[in-house]
């Protein structure tokens, strides 16, 4: 694991340290602690700003499943480092703001915190990873740790509303773009961005080029809340302030903004690319702004505010890709400045709205409220948030001498030179973009004005303040501070930023349109003279300031609008019609019979698998002759039938039990004529543990039914299981006489010893071949275990918490498992030695696994067969003395130790859960050979053991 590999992951170590900090932070805000995280990023990252701005970049590749193409591989280059900068340079800010702004007293912090990092790491793994399947795990933890931070304070309504329709928007976007990544792949035969580039041709000239561009902005455009999936940004304002100023003004909106930069040279130099990010950008800055002025919250002009920002850069990101069209020489000049101003306006955004954002909290935190309308006056209270809202304000708004009048001054050139172009049919629609970049300028002017002059100016409401103001601590005011700061020295030494990150991110963004060795040449200047787009300022101020004047008049427009037309309404109405429409189409299978969810499952099984091999002529039979069956298996097999045809018609459950339980012991001795040690023994233990989890589940039913014991009842199951039994056995057949590949089993026979030094192929494959599989099927295990447990517990509590009520006392308490005892003394007094013999066995099977008949999975079943006959003899009451620990951690003891195993594999740069072994010489023991493989395997033990007692015990004591 690299130096930027380690980076990357420090945000979720820490957030995995936070909760620990509970008691040793009971005096100093937990904050303070979390705050060297980011700074620590942030100065790591300005040291290489060297090296990036010399052309240099940094790639590090970690193995992960190098057979699937994931290897997570970090980029460092100057679009990487401009967005790593701002993750951990607002980072820090944000996390310094919150310690003033959150009392440790009132709010989960901690809970604050472990999501903040959480989210931290994500956007820095989507910002510098190279292989995209690695970016879009990265992009859907953005998503659910925004979903986390957005409903931080879950006990308010609103705040769950929001949170889940950012979660469903982004998600959505999120499942598309995977899509996108996938058809990309099937182009290119690779999930590395750096490859897809360099395949460009194969790329553009595939029949899979627009479906994946379109997936892939659908992404993007949701994320960075581009018209018309905008609605959920103004929702997510219901999350603590902090979380907007970070998440909402410089990170997790610019990540839509990150994708379409960094797949415009795969994409950029299209017509379709161009009119679709382009237009959808200058769409949603208009409609941004537009309704923008129309809002009384203060976090709600900002949200608007943001939407019509990120539409800006959006649209700037359309205009610069036609360079590409024109490629490296004088006429593309013109567009690539339309880059120039994207990434220049992507930085200035991040600072002044991240200020607004703070002073807007900060104005809630003095006052208690964020309603303009019941705010003024507050100029001489709060002088200094004051003059950070103005400097933040006049920024947005594109007035000098501030960065965001440069950057505005730029988009307006850019969207002149739109109006010039030849291609793309621009002669025709070209003259829209400056008209509508206008436009939106002055709604722009509008609401940057309504934020700064109706909250600070006018007269004072004390009577309408919940909280008497005053200006804030000097700790909560540092943050923003700093950011305005900003704010101004880009304004007046924007230079700065053009040698340093613009011209390296620019390079990224546009790499086609460089010679090897060359780079852009950004020079920001205040002023170009007397030209179309000074007097487009001019205007914009003049207008903006005749419509904020007489705003009462400019706000009965808002009135013509039907309510009805609203998006918000139509995803609210939508999501209504899906959720009434699941709930009956539930409510049609869901009968609460699992006897008929069965049939459901079964029943579809078979018509389908059947109509798929008629359908494909995929039975074959091929006549081959197959092996002679001895007397011995002929009998096995008669007595087989006849045990699982006996069961739907038995009249008791406890002969179900029986017979079940028969054709399971009857399928080990199959296995003992076929030399299958492992698989019998496995079997063998599978069995006795399923019949004595069967007797405790079947214990606590009602009787039998007349209707379930009728003829025509079993006649069902009789037909449903005997469809299942053939449709099973055709695709067996088909399978062993149609081989489409060479069996793998040859590789496992020649390379388990040789690969993983194991003898006991089956092992091998369980925990090193196969070891993923293995991983998730003890982790399915778990979850299983831990849904018994709950679900048993709270019917036990329900019944305990009914029973107080009513103060009754049954007279008779069915007997269970869990209390009775034994009274065979001969079964006690065997017990008492046998349980030892099998436990010493369980070990050396589990010890043995590796080269012998074994493993971690059957020592443990045989484990917690001595612990079932233990308390078959005795009761749950011994297994708990015996064995004092809780079994749900001994599960999550084995799972941990499982993962961390497949972790480690990461310190020696292997892929995960790669094992390795060796032969030393032990006291004792001599020539020994020691593989890691043992260690997963323990896990494997434990899990086994913890999840089958959990189980057993759990239903055991449920009376």
């Amino acid at each position: 694991m690299s130096l930027l590999h380690f980076l990357i992951l420090l945000p979720l170590l820490a957030a995995i340290l936070v909760p620990f900090l509970r008691k040793a932070a009971s005096k100093i805000h937990t904050g303070w602690f979390v705050l060297a995280i980011p700074a620590v990023l942030f100065i790591y990252f300005v040291s290489k700003i060297p090296q990036v701005q010399d052309g240099e970049y940094l790639l590090e590749t970690m193995s992960w499943i190098p057979s699937l193409d994931l290897n997570f591989t970090v980029y460092l280059d100057g679009l990487g480092i401009l967005f790593a900068l701002l993750i951990s340079g607002i980072g820090t800010l944000v996390v310094l703001y919150s310690i003033y702004y959150l009392d440790k007293q009132k709010e989960a912090i901690h809970q604050f915190y472990v999501y903040l990092l959480m989210f931290m790491a994500a956007m820095l793994g989507v910002t510098l990873s190279d292989n995209l399947i690695v970016l879009y795990g990265f992009w859907e933890l953005t998503s659910i740790s925004s979903f986390l931070l957005i409903g931080f304070w879950n006990h308010r309504d609103r705040s769950r509303y929001g949170a889940q329709k950012s979660m469903l928007i982004t998600v959505f976007g999120g499942f598309a773009m995977l899509a996108g990544f996938i058809l990309m792949y099937l182009m290119t035969g690779s999930f590395s961005v750096r490859e897809i580039i360099a395949d460009l041709n194969v790329v553009q000239n595939h029949s899979l080029f627009l479906p994946a561009m379109i997936l892939v902005l659908l992404g993007a455009f949701t994320k960075s809340a581009q018209f018309p999936f905008h609605i959920w940004l103004p929702d997510a304002m219901e999350a603590p302030t902090p979380v907007s100023a970070y998440l909402h003004s410089a990170t997790m909106v610019k990540a839509g903004i990150y994708l379409v930069a960094r797949l415009s040279p795969v994409f950029a130099g299209n017509a379709e690319w161009f009119w679709i990010v382009s237009s959808v950008g200058l769409i949603t800055l208009c409609w941004g702004s537009f309704f923008a002025v129309k809002q009384t919250d203060l976090k709600g002009i900002l949200a608007y505010s943001t939407i019509s920002q990120l539409g800006m850069i959006m649209s700037l990101l359309g205009l610069g890709s036609a360079a590409v069209y024109y490629g490296a020489g004088s006429q593309s000049d013109y567009y690539i400045k339309a880059t120039t101003a994207a990434v220049f306006h992507l930085i200035n955004h991040a600072t002044f709205k991240g200020a607004l954002f703070m002073v807007a909290g900060i104005v809630d935190h003095e006052t208690g409220t964020r309603d303009i309308r019941r705010l003024g006056g507050l100029m001489t209270l709060m002088p200094i948030s004051f003059t950070l809202m103005l400097i933040g304000t006049f920024s947005m708004a594109g007035l000098p001498p501030f960065n965001g009048f440069l950057s505005k001054e730029m988009f307006f050139t850019a969207m002149v030179n739109a109006a010039e172009m030849n291609f793309f049919n621009m002669e025709t629609w070209g003259v829209l973009f400056p008209v509508l970049a206008w436009l939106a300028s002055v709604f722009t002017f509008i609401y940057s004005m309504i934020l700064l002059f109706k909250t600070f100016r006018g007269s004072l409401k004390l009577e309408q303040l919940p909280k008497k103001p005053h200006e804030a601590p000097l700790g909560m005011l540092l943050s923003p501070m700093i950011l305005a700061s900003l704010v101004v020295i880009f304004g007046l030494f924007p230079n700065i930023l053009s040698y340093s990150l613009i011209e390296p991110a620019m390079a990224s963004i546009l790499p086609s349109l460089l010679q090897p060795g060359d780079q852009f040449l950004v020079h920001i200047s205040h002023w170009h003279g007397w030209q179309t787009e000074i007097f487009m300022t001019i205007g914009v101020i003049v207008f903006g300031t005749l419509l904020f004047l007489s705003l009462r008049y400019l706000q009965r427009i808002y009135r013509w609008i039907p309510e009805k037309l609203s998006l918000n309404l139509l995803y609210d109405k939508g999501l209504s019609a899906v959720d009434q429409g699941s709930n009956r189409l539930t409510r049609f299978y869901m009968r609460g019979s699992v006897r008929q969810y069965l049939i459901y499952i079964f029943a579809f099984m078979i018509v389908m698998l059947c109509y798929s091999l008629i359908r494909f002529d995929a039975m074959v039979w091929t006549g081959a002759e197959y092996a002679d069956m001895s007397i011995y298996e002929i009998v096995l097999v008669i007595i087989l039938v006849a045990s699982a045809a006996a069961v739907p018609f038995s009249q008791s459950r406890l002969t179900s039990i029986i017979l079940v339980g028969a054709v399971g012991y009857i399928v080990t001795l199959f296995f003992v004529i076929f030399r299958a040690p492992d698989l019998a023994l496995t079997q063998m233990v599978v069995e006795t543990v399923s019949v004595a989890l069967f007797l405790l589940c079947f214990y606590h039913l009602p009787k039998l039914k007349k209707e379930l014991t009728s003829i025509k009842f079993k006649l069902s199951n009789f037909v449903i299981s005997l469809g299942v039994g053939i449709t099973m056995t055709l695709i067996s057949i088909s399978v062993t006489n149609q081989r489409l590949f060479e069996s793998i089993s040859d590789f496992f026979l020649e390379e388990s010893y040789r690969l993983a030094g194991g003898k006991n192929v089956v092992n091998v494959i369980l925990v090193d071949f196969r070891g993923f599989d293995t991983l998730l099927e003890i982790m399915v295990l778990g979850v299983a275990s831990l849904g018994i447990y709950t679900m048993i517990r709270l019917r036990l509590e329900e019944t305990k918490r009914e029973d107080k009520e009513k103060a009754y006392t049954p007279e008779y308490v069915f007997p269970s498992f869990g209390w009775m005892r034994s009274n065979d003394v001969i079964l006690q007094t065997v017990t008492k030695v046998v349980v030892f013999i099998i436990l010493a066995f369980s070990v050396f099977i589990f010890l043995a696994g590796h080269n012998h008949p074994g493993g971690g999975f059957i020592g443990g079943l045989i484990t917690s067969s001595a612990l079932v006959l233990l308390a078959l003899a005795f009761d749950l009451k011994t297994i708990r003395n015996v064995i004092p620990a809780d079994f749900r951690r001994i599960t999550a003891a084995g799972l941990l130790i499982a993962v961390l195993t497949g972790i480690g594999s990461f310190v020696f740069d292997a892929p995960f859960l790669s094992h390795t072994f060796g032969y030393f010489d032990l006291p004792l023991l001599g020539k020994t050979e020691l593989a890691t493989a043992t260690i997963f395997d323990l896990g494997v033990y434990l899990a086994v053991v913890g999840v089958t007692m959990t189980i057993i015990l759990t239903i055991g004591e449920d009376r």
